[in-house]
């Protein structure tokens, strides 16, 4: 397995990615990443220089990502988006190289890093606990995904 930048090419099997988790965990509704219109299109949103998305690759195909993004309207802070792992390369260790990743390039940009999930995804929770992510009362913003019940914050 390895971890690089999100090619044009990983469009497709990123969002197969992203819809095949969240149908593991219920996650295909309203309220949540299933509706977000830019799925398909990684590549192209995460361009700009305090953006980033990474691919875990294993047989030239994509088996999980994590994105970096600003969360609009709060100045400093950026948010952890999209993290998904196929549940085969759940617990190798990836996930936390894929986060040591994308938090050593969101500490370039910002102070703090916001992230939203499902109380139901047990083991994604306790992962955030482990790395210093702190719970919410409430999520920062009022976002598009609103039927997340999760959310947490760190200082980077």
């Amino acid at each position: 397995m390895k971890i690089r930048l999100i090619e044009e090419k990983d469009n497709k099997e990123v969002e197969k990615l992203i819809r095949d988790c969240l149908i593991e965990f219920g996650g295909n509704k309203p309220g949540c990443a299933w509706e977000d219109k830019d799925l398909g299109q990684f590549y192209q949103v995460y361009q700009p220089a305090h953006k980033q998305y990474l691919v875990v690759v294993e047989n030239d195909h994509v088996v999980g990502g994590c994105g970096i993004g600003p969360v609009e309207g709060k100045e400093g802070i950026c948010e952890l988006q999209k993290m998904y792992c196929y549940k085969a390369i759940r617990g190798t260790g990836i996930a936390q190289e894929l986060l040591n990743l994308s938090l050593d390039f969101a500490k370039t940009y910002y102070q703090q890093c916001y992230l939203e999930t499902f109380s139901n995804m047990i083991a994604a929770n306790r992962f955030y606990l482990k790395n210093g992510f702190i719970p919410l009362e409430q999520p920062l913003i009022q976002g598009p995904h609103y039927a997340c019940d999760r959310w947490y914050i760190k200082d980077l």
